[in-house]
């Protein structure tokens, strides 16, 4: 995937302007400010977690395609886009900035764009997974798997606070790697037939089944 230079001048937020008409196959969700619930801004940067697990250039290929998209106006920088995903009040870096419904949407877009590049190689691992389970063979047994799960370990328990109430319950590596393979299907589920905006209604709506 070809990573772009990016700048790393910090910006403040957004100013108001009209949305990128990539966006516009989204709807808006009926929530008062137009600024995105918690759940949502956790779901959002968990799905952006699983695309740095399963691509070392993941968080790159986020800015690249912010350009490619025509969305640098609301993605503009690396500062930029930390900023957003430090908005996840589960995060130990985590900062009061609201995530606007524009942002979420930009965010959303993106990961979905990747996924379908990545399409191929997270339907493996989800079907490597599933034998796996289903033998009651260790998961780390195949590398391909263990690598993506160990890494997203990695990048979950270095930038997330585990002792917050709603990660209380994953307390151990096996419960971590559980999220990782559901965050593998939740992808997968983006790249189907109107899967971006079936997936960006759910962040609102109800759990991807």
């Amino acid at each position: 995937m070809s990573i772009s230079s990016v700048s790393l001048t910090p910006t403040n937020n957004p100013s108001p302007q009209s949305p990128p008409m990539i966006l516009d196959s989204l709807p808006d969700p009926a929530i008062e400010g137009q600024i995105c619930p918690r759940r949502t801004r956790v779901q959002i940067d968990l799905m952006l977690l699983a695309i740095e697990a399963l691509d070392l250039g993941g968080s790159e290929a986020v800015l690249a395609l912010a350009e490619e998209l025509d969305l640098k106006g609301v993605i503009k920088d690396r500062v930029n886009l930390w900023r957003m995903r430090s908005s996840n009040p589960m995060r130990r870096a985590h900062n009061r900035r609201p995530l606007t419904i524009m942002e979420a949407k930009a965010l959303v877009v993106i990961a979905c764009y990747i996924a379908r590049r990545l399409t191929v190689v997270i339907r493996q691992l989800l079907n490597i997974s599933q034998q796996l389970t289903e033998k009651q063979i260790p998961l780390e047994q195949n590398l391909r798997l263990a690598n993506y799960l160990e890494r997203f370990r990695t990048h979950f328990k270095s930038r997330m606070n585990t002792r917050r109430s709603g990660f209380l319950a994953l307390n151990s590596d096996d419960k971590i790697n559980e999220l990782a393979i559901n965050l593998l299907g939740q992808l997968l589920f983006c790249t189907g037939t109107s899967g971006l905006q079936r997936f960006w209604i759910s962040l609102f709506d109800g759990e991807v089944e």
